[in-house]
C-alpha cells in the first residue's frame, strides 16, 4: 500500500507497506486474505508447434477446410471464384510450387466441390464480384524461432469475398520441405528490383493477418483489378509474348492501384527484350523512385561470384549492371537524396566471412555509383548485414533464395 501526502510544498512522504499484512474487507464483509504466490494458478505450458506433413497432403487438407467451411451469404447453388495466384508470402514471387498448388486446388474443385464454378483471373470476372482465392507460401522455422532454420512451409489459404468486402473462409497447414520446388516464375526470376509494394503487402494480409469475418484489406480490393492485368502481364512475359506484356503493364498502370514495383518490373523486363532501351531503363528510373519514395528502400539483384566482390561471370545476366548503377546514380543526384548501401549474403559459409564480404560487396557497389555522379561522395555511406537479414532463408543458393544475396540502397538522413 503506498500513502502520500502533500504538506503545503513539503517534501512528499511515501509510505511503503505490504499488503500481504493487511486484510482486504469489503463494506460489512469479512476479511478477504490474499493467497500466497506459491498457491497461484500455474502458468498454461506453451502450444507445441504444428507438426508439418507432406506438401501434398497439406495442401489438401488446407484446401478442404477453405472449400469445405466457406460462409456465403444468400445460398447460392454456384458460387463464381478466380484465384489471384498464390505467391511466396516473403518475396511476392510466383514459383514452381505456387503453381503447382493452384493446379492441386483446381483439381480438387472440380472433383469434389461443383458448387464452386472458377472463372478466369480477369477484370470482366472481378466485374461479377465473386470470391477471390488468395494464397501464400512461406518458408518458416517451425518453432517459430526468429534465427532459426526454415524447416517448413507455411500454407495459408483464403476466401475473399468482393460482395461483403470480408474474409469468408481459410485454410492453413504446414508443410515440410522435402518435393517442394521454390524456383521463382521467368517473371520474377528476372526482374531487378525488390521493394516493400503495398498491393503486395496487402495481398498477404488479407491472407496472413485476417480471420474470417475480417474485413478485406482495402488496399487489396482498390488494386484487385489492376492485378489482373499485372498478372495477364506477366503470363505473357513467361511465354515469350513481349509485346503483349508491354501493353498489359502501361494498362495496369492508368488504372487506380496500378502503381505498382510489379509494373515497372514489368515494364523494364518486356522493353528490354525488345531491345527498346530507353523506354526499359526509364521504366527501371521510376522503379527506383517508387520504391524510396514509398519504402525508403530499394534491393537490387546484383549477381556475384562465390566469394568474390565481382559480378557473375554470365555476360546475359550481368549485361545491364552497369546501366541499372548509372541510373541509381542518377536519381539519387537528381533526387538529392544520400543513401547507405548494404550487402547481404545467404547463409552459406562461415558468419564472420559473410559480414566481411556484404560489406566489400556493398563498399564495390557503393565506388561504382560515386564514379557516376561525382556529386554524390559523401552522400553514400556502406555497410554490410552478412546473413542476419535474410528475406527467404532457405540457404538453396540457387534463384529461389536470390534475395537473400541482395545489394540494398536506403534512404538515409544527410549529414549537416
Amino acid at each position: 500500500m503506498i500513502v502520500v501526502r502533500s504538506l503545503l510544498g513539503l517534501s512528499l512522504c511515501v509510505v511503503l507497506m505490504s499488503v500481504a499484512s493487511l486484510p482486504l474487507r469489503a463494506q460489512g464483509g469479512p476479511a478477504l486474505q490474499l493467497q500466497p504466490l506459491s498457491d497461484a494458478a500455474p502458468m498454461p505450458a506453451p502450444l507445441a508447434p504444428p507438426t508439418p506433413i507432406r506438401f501434398e497432403a497439406a495442401l489438401l487438407n488446407a484446401a478442404n477446410d477453405l472449400l469445405s467451411k466457406a460462409k456465403i451469404d444468400g445460398g447460392q447453388s454456384r458460387v463464381d471464384v478466380v484465384i489471384d495466384p498464390l505467391i511466396d508470402g516473403a518475396t511476392g514471387a510466383q514459383s514452381s510450387a505456387t503453381h503447382l498448388q493452384q493446379q492441386r486446388i483446381l483439381q480438387l474443385i472440380r472433383t469434389k466441390y461443383p458448387r464452386f464454378r472458377v472463372l478466369p483471373f480477369s477484370t470482366e470476372s472481378l466485374l461479377k464480384r465473386p470470391l477471390v482465392l488468395i494464397g501464400t507460401f512461406t518458408a518458416i522455422n517451425n518453432d517459430g524461432a526468429p534465427t532459426g532454420p526454415r524447416d517448413a512451409y507455411r500454407i495459408c489459404l483464403a476466401f475473399a469475398d468482393l460482395r461483403s468486402q470480408t474474409v469468408v473462409s481459410k485454410g492453413v497447414a504446414r508443410a515440410l520441405p522435402e518435393g517442394v520446388d521454390p524456383t521463382p516464375m521467368a517473371f520474377f526470376r528476372d526482374s531487378p528490383g525488390y521493394a516493400k509494394d503495398s498491393a503486395t503487402d496487402s495481398y498477404v494480409k488479407s491472407c496472413q493477418g485476417a480471420k474470417v469475418g475480417d474485413p478485406v484489406d482495402p488496399t487489396y480490393t482498390d488494386s484487385v483489378l489492376a492485378a489482373a492485368l499485372v498478372n495477364e502481364g506477366i503470363e505473357a512475359y513467361n511465354a515469350g509474348r513481349y509485346k503483349a506484356a508491354l501493353e498489359l503493364y502501361e494498362n495496369a498502370l492508368s488504372m487506380p492501384g496500378g502503381e505498382q514495383l510489379r509494373v515497372y518490373n514489368g515494364m523494364y523486363l518486356a522493353s528490354y527484350k525488345l531491345h527498346r532501351t530507353r523506354t526499359a531503363m526509364d521504366a527501371f528510373g521510376k522503379m527506383i523512385d517508387l520504391s524510396l519514395r514509398n519504402s525508403d528502400r530499394l534491393a537490387i539483384k546484383f549477381l556475384f561470384k562465390p566469394g568474390s566482390t565481382q559480378f557473375y561471370y554470365d555476360r546475359v545476366d550481368r549485361a545491364p549492371y552497369q546501366a541499372w548503377i548509372g541510373k541509381i546514380a542518377q536519381r539519387t543526384a537528381t533526387n538529392r537524396s544520400c543513401l547507405e548501401v548494404v550487402g547481404h549474403t545467404s547463409a552459406t559459409g562461415m558468419p564472420a566471412m559473410n559480414d566481411r564480404l556484404s560489406i566489400l560487396r556493398a563498399d564495390f557497389i557503393k565506388d561504382q555509383v560515386e564514379a557516376e555522379e561525382r556529386v554524390l561522395q559523401g552522400h553514400l555511406v556502406s555497410d554490410g548485414r552478412g546473413s542476419r537479414e535474410m528475406i527467404v532463408g532457405t540457404g538453396r543458393d540457387d534463384p529461389s533464395d536470390a534475395l537473400d544475396r541482395r545489394v540494398e540502397f536506403k534512404v538515409v538522413k544527410c549529414a549537416t
